[in-house]
């Protein structure tokens, strides 16, 4: 079967997906968010959704939003799915998840090394905005984060 014939479902993150998201995660990332960061950020009520592939959890993202303005603090698809479009289903997802919770402007950091993810948000019409830099570890030092900012309306 197809897996794009498969309808990718959003849910909210609950305590039960903790640990096969703090997994994913660890699988994406040399320096990855624990276990307890995913836990925070549900406690604190932010935007915190998981996409599943039949049945599968396949994807996550963490949104924090305060009153107008929503910032994208993590996401991710599972290795063996990515370039097949899922990241742009679980980024347009929080997109408009974060706009029908008010927010009329989101935000996020991305690491300067990560092409394949600077240019999904160029392509949703996101707009680099300034540089923070030293913001990430990297193996060897710090690397700098790329700063970007979209209009949800």
């Amino acid at each position: 079967m197809n897996v794009l014939s498969i309808p990718l479902e959003f849910f909210p993150m609950n305590s039960r997906d903790l640990d096969a998201v703090a997994a994913l995660e660890a699988s994406l990332q040399v320096f990855p968010w624990s276990r307890g960061n995913f836990e925070d950020s549900l406690d604190a009520g932010y935007g915190v959704w998981v996409a599943r592939l039949g049945g599968d959890l396949i994807g996550f993202s963490v949104v924090m939003s305060v009153i107008d303005e929503a910032h994208l603090l993590a996401i991710g698809i599972c290795k063996r799915y990515q370039g097949q479009g899922f990241g742009a289903r679980m980024l347009r997802h929080a997109m408009n998840c974060a706009h029908l919770g008010g927010a009329a402007k989101m935000f996020l950091e991305v690491r300067l090394s990560n092409e394949r993810a600077v240019a999904l948000y160029r392509q949703f019409g996101f707009r680099e905005i300034g540089r923070r830099k030293d913001y990430y570890p990297a193996i060897v030092g710090r690397e700098d984060a790329l700063v970007f900012d979209k209009e949800l309306a």
